[in-house]
Parts: structure tokens; C-alpha cells; sequence
């Protein structure tokens, strides 16, 4: 790829710094310093900012993500940001011929049953987060010309707010933690997300026909928060005898109630991507020594 080939949209966020740390000086990033989502000129401003530059696509990682918030007084900037704005900026996108590269949750599914869920199962959202990214969703296949849509699923990395880092602080400074135990997902690595989704993106670009479409993208293997944050506590304890915290307990989501529902089978298919495109990530748990030896370097 050419010096800026690519676009990308939510300068600061985890994926935003992923991408730009694998890509370099191939891509344009741009902050809602510069081009804001919640600007209902959002695209003069984009327009004044990129000029005739031409790009290869765009990948928009900005989004909304405080889940209970979106379900009390954040609902308006959930559905501004998550869904008016991308189908805003997939209709530039497809003025300007230009292919997007989107990103959406497993919380668009109910989290029934104990089965993944794969593209063709009927996304049907628990709360107002969910419905936003769901919206999303629609209004990018919609507007766009070209598309990618990545489903994923309970990001973190060493350095934002997640629940990696979280979970550290906590056991570094709690006796006794209680972690929700029956929501089963997949913990996924940014840095190992944004590599898959490049991979990705750069097949798709070189394809003879673009493979428009919604593909899950996740780590391997399966866990639940509380086996997450055992796997932390684990190698916690290792280094440091002398942690703080000397009791996990696993709790049921309803001991931990939050304004916004959670779905409790967050298990993601992601098999079409490996058909499409080849792709397979990592498993979690390398996700998670890969994530440590980074947090460790810092």
C-alpha cells in the first residue's frame, strides 16, 4: 500500500491504536478532534479535512461504547454515533467509490442458548447498545457501496480502559472479587483483531469481485468473564506473591445487576471469515500471554 491508502476513523480508541501501530504511515487517522461524530456536519467537516485525496477504503472504529450509559441518558449519542453518522458516512464513502470497513458486537443477539452465533441467525438486541450497533449495521449495508462488517467481541488491550486492565488494578487492591461466571464469550486482543481484520481488508481489496458482507471476528476458544479473570489472577499471583487478592468467586449475572441486560452466550461463529478469507485468530489464551507481554514492556 501507498503512503495514507487508508482512512481510519476513531483516532484514540484501542482498535484505532491496533490498526495504527500495524500500519504505520499507510493510513490516515482522524479524531474526534478533528471530524466529531455528534457534529451534524460531520461530513463537510471530513470532506475539508480529506479534499481530493484518494484512498484505498476507509475503516471506522469510532463508536459508543458505554453500554449502560446508552441505556439511560447516553441513548440519544448511542444511536447518533453508532448509527445516524455510519450510514452519513457510508453514503461518502460510496460517492467517493470508496469500500467500508465497519465494526459491530456480539450484543446484537439475545445470547440465548449455548450454540455460536453465526451471520445468519437473527440479531435481536437486549439493550439499547445492541440496538444501536444492530441500526449500524443496516444503515452501512445500506448506504455503502462496498462493505465489510466485523462482529466481534469483549476487546481489551495492556494500556485502555478494559477489563484486563481493570481486573489488575483490582487485584492489586481488593482481598476479595466476585465475577460473573455464566456469560461465555471470547476475550479478544486488539493488536490480534486489528492484524485479522488487514488481513482481511487486504484480500478483499485484491479480490477480482469485493466480498460485501457481515463476518464474525473473535479470538478461539470460549470462557466466561469469571474464567477470564482467573486466567489474569493466575499469572498475577505467579509474579507476585504477595497480591492483594486471595479469593475469585464466581457470581451469576443476576448477583451483578447493571441498568443495561447483558446476553449470556456471546459464543461467535466466526467460520466464514476463515472460508472468505482464510483467516483464523489466535485462541484467547495466547491472546492473553501476548497481551501480558506487552503490558510487561510498557
Amino acid at each position: 500500500m501507498s503512503k495514507g491508502s487508508l482512512l481510519i476513523l476513531g483516532k484514540g480508541g484501542q482498535l484505532s491504536n491496533a490498526l495504527c501501530a500495524l500500519l504505520g504511515d499507510q493510513a490516515r487517522v482522524i479524531g474526534p478532534d478533528e471530524a466529531n461524530f455528534l457534529d451534524e456536519n460531520f461530513i463537510g467537516t471530513l470532506d475539508s479535512l480529506i479534499g481530493t485525496h484518494s484512498f484505498k477504503a476507509v475503516i471506522n472504529t469510532a463508536a459508543y461504547t458505554n453500554v449502560d450509559l446508552s441505556e439511560t441518558t447516553g441513548e440519544t449519542d448511542a444511536f447518533r454515533i453508532n448509527a445516524t453518522a455510519v450510514a452519513e458516512l457510508a453514503g461518502w464513502c460510496r460517492e467517493r467509490k470508496l469500500p467500508l470497513v465497519h465494526f459491530s458486537s456480539d450484543y446484537v443477539f439475545n445470547g440465548s442458548g449455548s450454540n455460536r452465533w453465526n451471520e445468519r441467525d437473527q440479531p435481536e438486541p437486549l439493550n439499547s447498545y445492541g440496538r444501536s450497533k444492530l441500526l449500524g449495521e443496516v444503515l452501512a449495508s445500506d448506504h455503502s457501496g462496498h462493505y465489510l462488517i466485523f462482529r466481534t467481541s469483549w476487546l481489551y488491550d495492556a494500556t485502555g480502559k478494559n477489563f484486563f486492565t481493570t481486573m489488575r488494578r483490582l487485584l492489586g487492591s481488593k482481598e476479595e472479587l466476585n465475577v460473573v461466571a455464566d456469560q461465555m464469550g471470547a476475550p479478544t486482543y486488539v493488536p490480534h483483531l486489528a492484524k485479522a481484520v488487514m488481513e482481511c481488508v487486504n484480500k478483499a481489496l485484491a479480490a477480482p469481485e469485493f466480498p460485501d458482507g457481515t463476518y464474525h471476528l473473535c479470538s478461539g476458544g470460549e470462557t466466561s468473564w469469571h474464567g477470564f479473570a482467573s486466567a489474569i489472577w493466575a499469572h498475577e499471583r505467579a509474579h507476585n506473591p504477595d497480591l492483594a487478592c486471595k479469593t475469585l468467586s464466581p457470581i451469576p449475572t443476576t448477583s451483578y445487576p447493571l441498568p443495561a441486560p447483558r446476553p449470556l452466550n456471546s459464543r461467535l461463529d466466526c467460520s466464514r471469515a476463515r472460508d472468505v478469507f482464510g483467516v483464523v485468530m489466535p485462541t484467547w489464551e495466547d491472546g492473553l500471554k501476548d497481551c501480558f507481554a506487552a503490558a510487561d514492556a510498557n
